[in-house]
């Protein structure tokens, strides 16, 4: 009788401990799950906090952005940083692709909505300019982004590339237009020309982020234009004569 009162003590006492085992993991299971939404404000905002980090790449470029920098833009916590983005390397092409849906939209708008080539030309440069300068650092995201690149930077660069590329492409197209609708020569150097353009947008990129003002950049735009002057291979600027890009292949051979 002994022994079966003790095999039974022995069995209740186990169950108790299995139980108890069972409730302490609940608890602290439970806690866990609390301390992750913890680590997160109710009022986050993802699509706000993105801008944010867009804003900090724009000023300081992907390597001169540390991760204290971006969670006291957002003022989080880098758990709750890397909770939202995943990693610094994902938070930067969130960044890149959201400035081309918004601020770096305006030139390829403009490009596109002119009725002529020679308008959206312009206007897209103009609409640079007006980026350029809408940035207390100045400059471009697109080609500030990234200037000097570490080897394990590469993934960054390489997206940042391919979104400069789309404006070589948005280029070429409008000067293609251009020709099919005839308001360039049909022999315009439609390829050197889009990368004439687009070495322009860059420079008044670094121009204004080494501090040119609105006059100095759109005097820049205005030579510029002067590569779409197919009548003629020179302009006189300030008495001297300088000379300009051929537009066009019969240009080039003379």
């Amino acid at each position: 009788m002994a022994s079966i009162i003790s095999v039974s003590m022995t069995t209740e006492i186990a169950s108790g401990l299995v139980l108890a085992g069972q409730a302490n993991y609940i608890t602290l299971t439970t806690e866990r799950m609390l301390m992750t939404t913890r680590g997160r404000p109710r009022s986050f905002d993802r699509n706000d906090a993105l801008a944010r980090v867009m804003e900090v790449f724009w000023t300081k470029g992907y390597e001169g952005a540390h991760l204290n920098d971006l969670v006291a833009a957002i003022g989080i916590t880098p758990p709750s940083f890397y909770a939202a983005f995943g990693s610094k390397e994902a938070a930067f092409h969130e960044a890149v692709d959201l400035y081309l849906a918004t601020v770096g939209a305006g030139p390829r708008r403009v490009l596109e909505q002119s009725e002529t080539a020679r308008q959206g030309i312009r206007a897209s440069l103009e609409e640079s300019v007006n980026v350029a300068l809408s940035s207390k650092s100045g400059g471009c995201f697109l080609i500030l982004g990234l200037v000097n690149c570490l080897p394990e930077n590469q993934a960054a660069r390489a997206h940042l590339l391919a979104a400069r590329h789309k404006t070589v492409v948005m280029l070429r197209k409008r000067l293609e237009r251009g020709v099919h609708e005839g308001d360039l020569p049909a022999d315009t150097e439609v390829e050197r020309l889009a990368d004439f353009y687009n070495g322009i947008m860059q420079a008044i990129s670094f121009q204004a982020r080494d501090g040119a003002n609105r006059e100095q950049l759109r005097a820049l735009v205005e030579l510029a234009m002067s590569a779409l002057v197919s009548s003629t291979n020179q302009i006189e600027l300030e008495h001297r004569t300088i000379p300009v890009m051929a537009t066009t292949k019969a240009e080039r051979h003379l």
